[in-house]
């Protein structure tokens, strides 16, 4: 197999042109770049990391471009955008968690987007100067002015006031805050404020809500029975339907706010597609006026929109028909909006530069007033909208496959920064070094779901799983009760595979991983995990830990060069086959049992540290390799 070595620039170009999801991928004939890589790079060149940091501020502006970006990281493994926006945060946030520029007094929500950023790094880097910085942040929403039903105002000076903006600035932060650091209050409050807003400016003919409400009906531009101002501004619309799908991420399973939101979300979605523009795809600026004298489709809220439908429908929330309204969205965007550039940069227009209400001179909420505000290239919540539905059309809708992930075999707990006891090591939703967040979000940019089995594995908990990947089993020194797989264990193990079912098994190097009775396990499909600790590496001389890949595989069919270190090798028979040796050790084997297979390897690999381009030179290629695993074994597993 012919492979080309790849940079990690041309890695996140050949990401971006894979094709996952039709139609979702702009490219300009003059660099062959994708729209969402051009938008990035003319982002970090319009608002640099570097010179007079007097120039930056805590803003939502800047807060919504950088969560575009760390999609963006997430999607293609290129570190430059986490680096991005580390360096920004950095110039903000002093190592005592003290956020320059940033004013509590002010009680203005606008001000808790940014927090977000603030908790991703937290949990990538264990920093706790990002932890302090959130929880100021936090402090201020306990602090917050409330209307009578509970709702933040949307800052002090806006006494009484609630807007629909303020539901994105605040409520995703302060569920995810909720979530990490174990306040399950919160859950309750953020479905009553969802709850309230809907109330109070949910217009019954159309399901639009006015873009904001006056508790004391004393604003001008309230009205004054309702309390409600007059239009439906389509960026208040859009920061709406964001919030709703990005706090749903972290509601607990059995929240009963979690159905209400959702709720909320499917009447929200259904007023969306009505006002959508039949030609276009996009969104007027004042939603229900498209044929009124100066209205204009608007770049930032169609994003908004598109992200809302597309993340609704992928995560479940909402019918797999408004995808299709997603994607005409998308396309409407880059015809309308997007030019493309012949620097690897690119120019977004239609985005209104900003519209509120009330203050000095007075904001009315009238229609005019919404169409007299200025139209400019390039703001930064337009291209901040943009990158996020860009990321958000790279995931591909669910294709009804579950990826599960041990977590019984390997058990292992510790104490968070809050004192509570919590799960670590190669699990899903852990983002430092020792966790799979990068590979769980392969998993689901490919449309699976992914899970975890915290008990022993049975033909009735394998029974959904189309994928079942074990890793590093716990020994004595990392659990004091460690769990093995028992003759009933590997029963349903061989059953389930045989039945057709798809099985990784992932071992460590001798010193980190209990192999007696992974073996067992492991022997049923003619593979031993050796032990012995092959390719050791020195410090950082990641060229020790190096292999090429020679095509002598058909899974990484994209893939040159990796790192793996200090594994154990494998000796095979019967149904097993190597797929990947180095020097006559077999690294990786693949075994057909019945109808099902079984792939593994000697280290648990994919792991974030080298898979998310902070650390590994960019020639190396894990996280391109983990792509081509995840499509290879989603490719042929069965749905369950």
């Amino acid at each position: 197999m012919n492979v080309q070595l790849l940079n990690m620039k041309q890695l996140t170009i050949f990401i971006f042109t894979l094709g996952i999801t039709a139609g979702t991928t702009a490219q300009s004939p003059a660099t062959a770049q994708p729209a969402a890589i051009q938008m990035a790079s003319t982002a970090m060149q319009l608002w640099p990391d570097t010179g007079d940091s007097s120039a930056i501020r805590w803003t939502y502006d800047e807060g919504v471009v950088w969560k575009g970006l760390e999609g963006l990281w997430y999607n293609t493994g290129d570190a430059r955008y986490y680096k991005y926006i580390q360096h920004q945060v950095d110039r903000l946030v002093d190592k005592e968690g003290n956020i320059r520029t940033y004013k509590p007094e002010d009680y203005n929500l606008d001000n808790i987007l940014c927090g977000r950023m603030l908790l991703m790094l937290f949990e990538v880097t264990g920093q706790e100067k990002y932890y302090k910085a959130a929880g100021i942040l936090r402090q201020q929403l306990r602090e917050q002015p409330r209307t009578a039903q509970g709702s933040f105002w949307h800052k002090k000076k806006y006494t009484e006031q609630v807007w629909l903006d303020g539901l994105y600035m605040a409520q995703p932060f302060f569920a995810e805050y909720g979530a990490l650091f174990h306040e399950d209050s919160v859950f309750d409050d953020i479905t009553n404020q969802f709850v309230a807003i809907g109330k109070n400016t949910r217009d019954p003919k159309t399901g639009l809500l006015y873009h904001g409400w006056d508790e004391s009906r004393a604003e001008k531009w309230a009205d004054k029975q309702t309390g409600r101002s007059a239009n439906f501004w389509a960026r208040a619309m859009g920061w709406y339907g964001m919030a709703l799908v990005d706090a749903l991420d972290y509601f607990p399973a059995n929240h009963p706010g979690r159905k209400t939101l959702q709720e909320i979300l499917a009447r929200y979605a259904a007023a969306i597609v009505k006002v959508q523009d039949p030609a276009s795809g996009c969104w007027w600026d004042v939603l229900d006026k498209p044929n009124e004298k100066g209205n204009y489709f608007e770049a930032s809220a169609s994003s908004m929109f598109v992200y809302t439908l597309a993340k609704g429908v992928r995560k479940g929330y909402l019918p797999a028909s408004y995808r299709a309204t997603a994607e005409k969205g998308w396309g409407g965007i880059l015809k309308k909006f997007f030019t493309a550039g012949d620097n690897g940069q690119a120019t977004l227009n239609g985005t209104v530069s900003v519209s509120g209400l009330g203050g000095t001179p007075n904001r009315d909420g009238s229609y005019a007033y919404y169409i007299s505000e200025k139209v400019v290239p390039n703001d930064a919540k337009g291209v901040g909208a943009f990158l996020l539905a860009a990321d958000e059309m790279e995931m591909k809708p669910a294709i009804g496959k579950t990826v599960l992930l041990d977590e019984y075999y390997n058990n292992e707990h510790k104490k968070d920064i809050t004192g509570a006891t919590i799960r670590f090591h190669y699990i899903w939703d852990e983002m430092d070094n020792n966790g799979y967040g990068i590979w769980g979000h392969v998993f689901r940019m490919n449309g699976a779901h992914t899970d975890t089995l915290t008990v022993a594995p049975t033909a009735a908990n394998l029974a959904k799983a189309s994928v079942y990947i074990i890793v590093d089993p716990d020994n004595e020194r990392e659990s004091p009760a460690p769990n093995y797989p028992t003759d009933q264990d590997i029963t349903a193990v061989e059953n389930w595979v045989k039945a057709g079912g798809f099985l990784v098994l992932m071992a460590n190097d001798s010193a980190n991983c209990e192999f007696t009775h992974f073996n067992r396990l492991a022997a049923h499909f003619g593979i031993q995990f050796n032990f012995d600790d092959y390719h050791k590496v020195t410090g950082n001389q990641f060229e020790m830990g190096a292999f090429t890949m020679t095509g002598q595989d058909s899974i990484f069919r994209n893939t040159k060069k990796i790192y793996i270190k200090e594994l154990s090798t494998l000796s095979l028979s019967g149904p097993a086959k190597p797929v990947f040796t180095d020097a006559g050790h077999n690294i990786m084997a693949v075994a057909r049992v019945g109808k099902g297979t079984v792939f593994a390897v000697g280290d648990p690999w994919f792991y974030n540290e080298y898979t998310d381009g902070r650390k590994l030179p960019a020639d190396f290629e894990n996280y391109n390799a983990a792509r081509d695993l995840s499509n290879w074994l989603l490719q042929q597993a069965k749905i369950k």
